[in-house]
Formats: structure tokens, C-alpha cells, sequence
């Protein structure tokens, strides 16, 4: 196997050619995610100072939702990078880091939520080959060994009402705008 000799297999050479255009589109995919969480939050903004609380914090449900996924993709970069750089070790499953086996897991499970990245659905599926189907089983449903936050700020509830409350008060704050949580 060329896992000796310092060369990687050609799964594991297209495992990483994969993750490097996803990375690349990352880079794309969060500049709208941006605009719309900066729209959603002077929404919210101009809907508290218009008195429309209520309105506000369905706005901020789109606040909510934009910044979970720029912070999925911070992550889901980390693992993108983490996997490049150490993709000899994916060869060789049994022996990879806890590390690797969890930025594995982590694509694997952020592949069904990032539809930006259909990338990482075709990464997933030579992991799955690598790892074997009951790892994949595992990461796809996001339990063991994925990072929960992962999990949360991919499928997590955005209609928290304490979440939301939360963003209100922050943007809020930020614009000097006095209201009234007392009337929900």
C-alpha cells in the first residue's frame, strides 16, 4: 500500500481534491449567508424600533439560522483542512487519530445539510468505502462521534423562543432601542 512509501491512494488523492474545492466554495457560499444575516439583523433592528416585537422575532429566526451555518462552515473548514493535510492517515482507518475519525465524521454528517458543498457528498461516499458502512451509518445520524455542536448548528432548532429572544436583545442593544420583553 502507498501508505508506506509517503504516497496516498488514488481514493484518497480524490478524497482530497474534493475537499479542496469544497473548501474553495466555502469561501463563496459564505458571502450571501453574510448579506442576509446583515439584512435579517437591521430588520430586526428597524422592526423593534417600529414596535413590531413580534415580527422582530420571526425576523430573527433568519439571524439565527445564517450564523449557525457560517459557524457549521468554520467547522466543516477545519475538518476540510485537517483531512488534506493529514490524508495519508485516511489509507489506513483502523490506525487514524481520534481527531481524523471525528473530521471523517464530521463531513460525512455535514454533507446531507450542505447543499452549497456537493462536494462533500461525493467525499462521503469514498469515506463510507474507507470506514466502512457502520461508521458511516453512525456519522450520517450524527450521534458517537461527530461534534455536537456540529450537529446543533446544523439541525438544531431555530425557533427557540429563548434564542431568539437572545438575538433580539443583543441586536437591541446594539441600536439603543428600549422594548418591552415583558409584552410576549
Amino acid at each position: 500500500m502507498g501508505f508506506f512509501h509517503g504516497k496516498t491512494s488514488k481514493q484518497t488523492s480524490r478524497v482530497k481534491k474534493l475537499l479542496k474545492l469544497a473548501l474553495s466554495r466555502l469561501a463563496i457560499a459564505q458571502r450571501p449567508r453574510l448579506a442576509r444575516k446583515s439584512i435579517s439583523r437591521g430588520d430586526v433592528s428597524q422592526l423593534l424600533a417600529l414596535g413590531h416585537l413580534h415580527r422582530a422575532l420571526l425576523r430573527a429566526e433568519q439571524v439565527i439560522e445564517e450564523d449557525n451555518m457560517l459557524q457549521a462552515f468554520d467547522i466543516i473548514e477545519l475538518y476540510c483542512k485537517q483531512l488534506i493535510e493529514h490524508a495519508a492517515q485516511l489509507d489506513r482507518p483502523q490506525d487514524c487519530s481520534e481527531d481524523i475519525r471525528e473530521a471523517v465524521a464530521g463531513i460525512m454528517f455535514a454533507a446531507r445539510w450542505c447543499n452549497d458543498l456537493p462536494e462533500l457528498l461525493l467525499a462521503r461516499a469514498i469515506l463510507e468505502d474507507k470506514f466502512g458502512s457502520d461508521f458511516a451509518a453512525i456519522a450520517k445520524e450524527g450521534t458517537g462521534i461527530v461534534d455536537p455542536m456540529l450537529v446543533w448548528k446544523l439541525s438544531g432548532d431555530k425557533t427557540n423562543m429563548e434564542l431568539k429572544k437572545k438575538v433580539t436583545k443583543e441586536i437591541d442593544s446594539e441600536n439603543n432601542i428600549l422594548v418591552d420583553f415583558s409584552r410576549l
